[in-house]
């Protein structure tokens, strides 16, 4: 859980900090009008090319942290299932020397 709050909280920070900085070439920005309105444009482009690769690697993070799961729980699942007979045969075990020793 803490990995994607984490993960949220970069993603707010990072498009908090490209609007600051296009707002900031905005004001101070010594070229003219079209000129600014073109380094925003590509500097939107950058951001959204950025913003849509931080998505991506987020996406295949979490892709692999679900495959690794499902992996871990398959295992577990295997030793459960091991366990299990394992239980049913030393109960039977036991059942079986409880007799003898009655019948004894």
């Amino acid at each position: 859980m803490s990995e994607r709050d984490e993960f949220g909280a970069f993603l707010v920070g990072f498009i908090v900090g490209g609007l600051t900085g296009a707002i900031a070439a905005l004001l101070f920005a010594p070229q003219s009008g079209e000129e600014t309105r073109t380094l925003l444009a590509e500097r939107g482009i950058e951001l959204k090319d950025q913003a849509t690769q931080t998505s991506e690697d987020a996406l295949a993070r979490a892709e692999a942290i679900a495959e690794e799961a499902k992996a871990r729980v398959a295992e577990l699942q295997k030793k459960l299932r091991r366990a299990e007979a394992e239980n049913e045969v030393l109960e039977e075990a036991m059942q079986e020397a409880e007799e003898k020793t009655e019948e004894a």
